[in-house]
């Protein structure tokens, strides 16, 4: 079975490399994508900082650097690897490979196969004890324990050494320990048997069937005393002394145990196959209660959160970062990085008021919390932003009382939302935490104008619009943005500055549409933003002109087009166009010194905005008569709504013989 704890013989490099780690600051937990298919063990490099995850199903052997990333693949015809151990010193990784028969032995400083050691029939796991490397091994109904002799140049094999077992068992000892303990996979209830291997051979010492069904994992105490046992039930780990396995505690998790896995100084992190509860759990020694849990996301695509994999954790040797393997739904499998996890999750409520008025006081309270407690009077550092400060303003200092509470006081001196947050830096027995809340603080309400509301203008007129902002503390800055009707043309910003010394902003704008002008002020520490808009209506450009006349003449008071009664007006309007616009057509008779009005009707412009009406009829009846025709854009009724209604002139005809 996999070791984490490295001997005495690599203490000093463990120290030596942790030197630099502790005075770097802290890292946040991170997630890396593995490249496998199944995992099957995991152990972790301390000398050299690497971890190295099996996968059986793809025969390959990943390695990591301690943020996760690959660095290495080790592809060499490792079908069905499975177990890893590290040798004393952590140069030497050795990993049973089951469809090879074989034991393959890896040198961690170059990550590279050296050579390999022919066992017994499809070894599952290894684990060094009592000098000699021994492997768990053996199909089914024909399972047994085996070893390689280590300090022989030979490196011979012996087999057989306890042929009770059904298959394959899995197989752990602490560090520079004569105690093994074996494990029964596949069987309920589970077998669990330790030996003394201090003569070469394994000899029994006890047994129990006491250790649940479908066992996931197990792993020997550093001081070799207690073997924790992670089966899928009961729903925590149990824990059995070596020399009689009569049980010695548990650490209570949930359903359904799979993972185990024990610093150097005795904490347990115990992992469970469970979608909708915390999947790490992790003890201080001694101690039946977690000190923190670690519930995985859900990056998959059904309604439970990741998974962790059965023998998925992992210690550095210093015990500063926990290993973690999930996979999720989709079968995508990733090596979480959790840091500090031994330390306490602290958590910070800060409650500010809703609203509060600028310069008076207000007090913001709140509880600093932990599954360890934290001891009256712990220090907590307080920050507010706002718009004067937005990258925050230190505060004095608060302290907490026995119950966690606190409470302070402060005269915000800027309006707008107001932050403070709280925060704890950490200790060795918690994590850093923070928390915050905002508050809506009062500030005046500033005069901000446009002009010219409401005018009409002329086609392409260049009109001046002027913003007027009153009174404010240091933000004198005004947008004006222009919104032309219709969907085609977008609200743009047209100018952006300081307002002179009378408080204006001006700019001219050529209207061509009925357009929305507004002013925007974002406000300041003591003002409110403001806007204001004023809306200007711009007619279309309109002409008309009449055809097929024989003469013009100036009579009756205006100029008249004479028409033969042969002869149909052709009357052509020429306007801006816009998509679907039409015109009205308006036609009169003049009788008894009044115009009468016919039914009007409207005319679709073409592409070029030009419309040709011929006015046809028995004009023989129309002899000697006065008519007058005139073309409109009327907003809405002629199509569309982005133009002021717009009328054109009158044009004045008769008919002769």
């Amino acid at each position: 079975m996999r070791k984490r704890i490295l001997t005495a013989t690599t203490a000093l490099a463990v120290v030596f490399s942790s030197a630099a780690l502790a005075a770097a600051p802290a890292f946040a937990d991170t997630t890396k994508p593995l490249p496998v298919r199944q995992t099957g063990d995991i152990v972790v490099d301390g000398a050299h900082q690497q971890v190295f995850i099996s996968d059986p199903l793809n025969g390959k052997i990943v390695v990591t650097d301690w943020s996760g990333n690959v660095v290495k693949q080790l592809t060499t015809n490792l079908s069905g690897v499975s177990g890893l151990e590290l040798s004393a010193d952590s140069g030497t990784l050795y990993a049973a490979v089951q469809d090879l028969d074989a034991i393959a032995v890896i040198d961690t400083a170059t990550a590279t196969e050296t050579t390999r050691y022919t066992v017994g029939d499809k070894p599952l796991s290894v684990a060094l004890a009592g000098g000699k490397l021994w492997f768990g091994y053996g199909g089914a109904a024909e399972g047994d324990i085996g070893n390689v002799d280590l300090t022989s140049e030979q490196h011979e094999v012996t087999l057989g050494q306890d042929g009770n077992w059904y298959a394959a068992p899995l197989l752990d000892a602490a560090p520079g320990s004569n105690v093994l303990v074996a494990g029964a996979v596949g069987q309920s209830p589970v077998e669990l048997a330790s030996y003394d291997v201090s003569s070469g051979s394994a000899t029994r010492l006890a047994s129990t069937r006491e250790a649940g069904s479908n066992l996931g994992d197990l792993q020997v105490t550093p001081d070799g005393k207690d073997v924790v046992v992670a089966s899928g039930a009961p729903y925590y780990q149990q824990v059995f002394r070596t020399s009689d396995l009569n049980e010695d505690g548990k650490y209570v998790t949930d359903a359904y145990p799979n993972s185990v896995a024990i610093a150097p100084d005795g904490t347990v992190a115990a992992g469970i196959d469970g979608s909708y509860e915390p999947d790490v759990y992790v003890f201080r020694p001694g101690s039946g209660e977690a000190v923190r849990t670690y519930d995985f996301p859900n990056t998959g695509h059904t309604s439970g959160s990741d998974l962790l994999a059965d023998s998925g954790l992992a210690w550095t040797p210093d015990g500063s970062r926990l290993f973690a393997v999930s996979y999720n739904s989709d079968g995508v499998y990733s090596l979480r990085v959790l840091t500090a996890p031994t330390k306490a999750v602290t958590t910070i409520t800060v409650n500010a008021p809703a609203t509060a008025t600028r310069t008076k006081a207000l007090t913001v309270k709140g509880t600093a919390a932990s599954r360890v407690a934290l001891p009256a009077g712990t220090r907590l550092s307080v920050t507010r932003n706002d718009l004067e400060s937005p990258k925050g303003k230190s505060l004095a200092s608060v302290t907490t009382k026995a119950d966690g509470t606190y409470s302070f006081t402060d005269k915000p001196p800027a309006g707008g939302k107001v932050k403070y947050t709280v925060s704890f830096a950490g200790d060795a027995d918690h994590a850093a935490g923070s928390g915050s809340d905002s508050v809506d603080v009062s500030r005046a309400k500033p005069t901000l104008t446009v002009n010219n509301n409401g005018k009409v203008y002329s086609y392409g007129k260049d009109v001046k619009f002027t913003a007027h902002l009153g009174r404010t503390y240091k933000n004198r800055t005004v947008e004006i943005w222009a919104d032309p009707f219709g969907s085609d043309k977008p609200n743009k910003l047209v100018k952006s500055g300081k307002v002179n010394s009378d408080g204006n902003l001006s700019v001219t704008i050529d209207l061509k549409r009925d357009t929305k002008v507004t002013a925007k002020f974002a406000g300041d520490s003591q003002y409110k933003s403001a806007s204001a808009s004023s809306t200007v209506g711009a007619k279309v450009s309109l002409s008309t002109s009449v055809g097929n006349h024989y003469k013009s003449k100036y009579t009756w008071g205006h100029t008249y087009y004479f028409f033969h009664k042969t002869k149909n007006p052709l009357v052509t309007t020429k306007m801006s166009y816009y998509p679907g616009r039409k015109h009205k057509l308006e036609f009169e008779v003049y009788y008894q010194g009044r115009w009468y009005p016919s039914d009007p009707a409207y005319f679709k412009l073409g592409p070029d905005g030009v419309s040709r009406v011929q006015i046809t009829g028995n004009h023989a009846e129309d002899v000697g008569w006065r008519f007058r025709i005139r073309s409109s854009y009327i907003n809405a009724s002629s199509g569309d709504s982005v133009n002021s209604t717009t009328h054109g002139p009158w044009k004045y005809l008769t008919f002769t013989r």
